[in-house]
């Protein structure tokens, strides 16, 4: 997929990442373009979290490069602070503060980082919490939100800032099962809304219903791509088979011990 003038809004060129003799990302090139919704799956230990966060800044590449927007990840004179406003992150846990309201952790940056007046940034503020269905929590702490609710704070808080790439790094895996599909349609939303977004995440459902690329990563490098309805029927190479094979009996077993808990379930 591609804009009008052809241009990507993230390159990644010939990427690699190294925490001592590890080598996490293996030379990984790749073009996500305005618009596009690409998720990533693959084992634990991949190299997907770690990508992410090479994409924002909070590690830096070994060698190779990214490109967001046309800022250089890492140059010297991009600003850590431009980068961070256009390129929103959502992370396993929800990272809030715990000692302010709702509203003010949705409101902070636009007032601290984009220099927002108050007024406008909490005005802001309510209108997310309302398009993530919690206008009714604005005064309340995190602490008093189920984990689902707290992960769509975090949501509001990084479309606050604008950003033109939302990433996502398994925004669900902390969360009960019941809990899951809140998070979820939210994002849903986002994707039909015409937001760019990066999504780590081994729920396939939601992946096949989204995403226009899905990316298979094992071992720092991409092993296929492709679009969902091709990739998930009909993987060709047996790394990408075997890992799908592993997720789809997982989500088998999972069904199967909710229906089971369901049919069992009654007065006592």
């Amino acid at each position: 997929m591609s804009d009008a003038a052809g241009t990507s809004i993230i390159r990644i060129e010939d990427a690699t990442k190294s925490f001592g003799a590890n080598e996490v990302l293996k030379g990984l090139n790749l073009e996500i373009w305005p618009g596009e919704k690409v998720v990533m799956i693959g084992a634990s230990g991949s190299g997907k979290s770690t990508l992410l966060r090479c994409i924002n800044g909070l590690e830096r590449l070994s060698s190779g490069r990214i490109v967001v927007d046309g800022m250089v990840v890492g140059d010297p004179q991009t600003s850590v602070t431009r980068l961070r406003s256009e390129v929103g992150m959502v992370f396993q846990q929800f990272n809030l503060f715990l000692n302010k309201t709702v509203l003010d952790n949705v409101a902070l940056g636009p007032i601290h980082v984009r220099k927002v007046p108050k007024a406008a940034a909490y005005a802001e503020a309510m209108q997310l919490l309302s398009r993530v269905g919690l206008p009714e929590k604005a005064k309340e702490h995190p602490s008093r939100l189920s984990g689902g609710q707290q992960q769509r704070v975090a949501i509001a808080r990084a479309l606050a800032m604008h950003p033109k790439v939302m990433l996502f790094d398994e925004p669900t895996s902390a969360l009960d099962p019941e809990l899951v599909g809140e998070v979820l349609e939210v994002m849903r939303n986002l994707a039909r809304e015409g937001m760019t977004m990066v999504v780590v995440t081994h729920e396939l459902a939601f992946a096949e219903d989204v995403a226009d690329v899905v990316i298979v990563l094992d071992q720092g490098v991409i092993v296929e791509q492709g679009p969902p309805s091709k990739l998930f029927r009909n993987p060709e190479t047996p790394r990408a088979r075997a890992f799908l094979s592993t997720l789809l009996d997982r989500s088998v077993r999972h069904e199967t011990v909710a229906g089971a808990g369901s049919a069992g379930a009654g007065p006592s």
